[in-house]
């Protein structure tokens, strides 16, 4: 066989592989999926989305959930909490749409005190890669970050509608194998049982690969999405946002510590958009 008749069974070796291995994802994804339904004609909160905070706002699911809150008729006042800008949180000041808040300490919220008296909804996608940081490190900024956070908005308010959305991503286990995971669902459980007897609500998204916001993404994004998507491993991040509001709005239907993972998350954007 010449080189190239070898390369050429090579390649064929790896596509074959890959599509397998891409097929083997998709049915471990629906064989692995939630039951959460959403209620036909269920009671809606028109004011449970009245003002909405977001942080991570310059990451890339953050700045779909940002989108997604400013595109939203409902929601009246967009607060994103950052320690740096980004072209869709520039034009939201400039449009007056969005206050951007400037923040170094993510463990002291004592400067956010009289708009944390108003908050309804908070879309939390504040973090970083496990691979980027040590493990310390992780737990600093992904269980004190929003521990502080929760402690501070309930000494300013209890009383709903008000929803904790928290992105924690497929694989998140409070008793997992790894460090990120059990940190991660440590954090699950700790803003569920602090929201225990207020009016807030706290939910957990466990959702796998989350397509950038349209207007940044490029073909392989694209690709992506739908390679992954029929085991429902991937979803537009503007859909994470339209769930979180749908869910925040139904006030009677879903309790504190709900855990959506990603089809649950499809049907309440779904929702959202019907």
């Amino acid at each position: 066989m010449t080189v190239a008749g070898t390369v050429k069974k090579l390649i064929g070796y790896f596509a074959l592989g890959f599509l397998l291995t891409i097929a083997a994802f998709n049915i471990w994804g629906r064989a692995t999926l939630g039951e959460l339904t959403p209620a036909e004609d269920a009671y809606r909160d028109a004011t449970a989305n009245r003002v909405v905070m977001v942080f991570g706002a310059t990451g890339s699911v953050g700045d779909a959930l940002l989108k997604a809150a400013m595109e939203a008729p409902e929601v009246e006042e967009i607060h994103a909490v950052t320690r740096r800008m980004s072209p869709r949180l520039e034009a939201g000041q400039q449009s007056g749409r969005v206050q951007v808040h400037m923040h170094k300490d993510f463990e002291n919220y004592d400067s956010l005190r009289n708009v944390l008296a108003r908050v309804n909804t908070v879309m939390w996608a504040l973090g970083t890669s496990s691979l980027q940081v040590d493990d310390a490190t992780y737990s600093w900024i992904h269980v004190n970050f929003p521990l502080a956070f929760v402690k501070t908005w309930l000494s300013e308010r209890t009383d709903g509608p008000m929803s904790f959305h928290n992105v924690t991503g497929m694989g998140t286990d409070p008793e997992g194998a790894q460090h990120w995971a059990r940190e991660k669902g440590s954090t699950e459980l700790k803003v569920a049982e602090m929201a225990n007897g207020t009016g807030l609500r706290a939910f957990a998204y466990r959702s796998a690969y989350l397509r950038p916001a349209s207007d940044t993404t490029h073909i392989f994004h694209h690709i992506g999405e739908w390679l992954l998507k029929p085991g429902y491993l991937a979803m537009p991040a503007e859909d994470l946002g339209k769930a979180m509001l749908e869910i925040s709005a139904r006030t009677e239907e879903l309790p504190n510590g709900t855990l959506i993972d990603a089809a649950d998350t499809v049907a309440y954007a779904r929702a959202y958009r019907e």
